[in-house]
């Protein structure tokens, strides 16, 4: 049976990584996905989902009033038949394209896996990931760590100082160099303007 599932966690816990290792296992079984990115992240360029330890694929980017529904039956009647519609960075979602996702399940009968954050740099929702831990029938938490070896659950966006930026807009792209996971005490402590953050470096080399 279709569900609707949304993978979510802080940055860095290899969220797109499990996204294209998903992808890759339907292909490898000789179905067909979809795979939907937000046109506002242009890191890896328009209509391409990356991950940090290199893998990448090709993409359809959406904008926020685009009808994903009508994006997946699209495709099913130019290529045919879908084994899962996979979106990256699915806290941009929109509430009424959350809603597109689970007719995507209930009406085509096709699997939506969506993967992003669940809070922004201020420990609030955004509004993809508040609809989706409302609407989906599996919730999984991807894990990673903070700098102390706690679990990270929290991101915080930083300046060129290390501080903890506390005001802005919710939507800023960036990576590694604007934004770090943090467990919830931590976030507490920095989002106090008690300590600082270091960037996050290049991780070592695997041995």
């Amino acid at each position: 049976m279709a569900k609707l599932y949304f993978y979510y966690s802080a940055m860095n816990a290899g969220k797109t990584t499990t996204l294209l290792q998903s992808a890759y296992n339907y292909h490898e079984r000789g179905m067909r996905t979809l795979v939907l990115t937000p046109r506002l992240d242009t890191r890896a360029g328009e209509g391409i989902v990356a991950s940090r330890i290199g893998l990448k694929a090709k993409a359809i980017a959406f904008e926020r009033d685009d009808d994903l529904l009508q994006i997946a039956r699209d495709d099913i009647a130019t290529r045919g038949e879908l084994g899962c519609v996979l979106v990256d960075e699915a806290q941009f979602l929109s509430k009424s394209q959350v809603w597109q996702l689970s007719e995507i399940v209930d009406k085509l009968k096709t699997p939506v896996l969506a993967y992003g954050l669940r809070t922004d740099f201020r420990g609030e929702l955004f509004e993809g990931s508040q609809y989706l831990l409302a609407w989906a029938d599996n919730l999984v938490e991807l894990k990673t760590i903070c700098h102390t070896g706690k679990k990270a659950t929290m991101v915080v966006r930083v300046d060129e100082n290390g501080r903890a930026v506390t005001d802005g807009p919710q939507v800023e792209i960036g990576g590694n160099d604007r934004y770090v996971s943090v467990s919830r005490a931590e976030f507490k402590k920095v989002m106090a303007g008690e300590g600082r953050i270091e960037a996050q470096q290049p991780p070592l080399p695997l041995e």
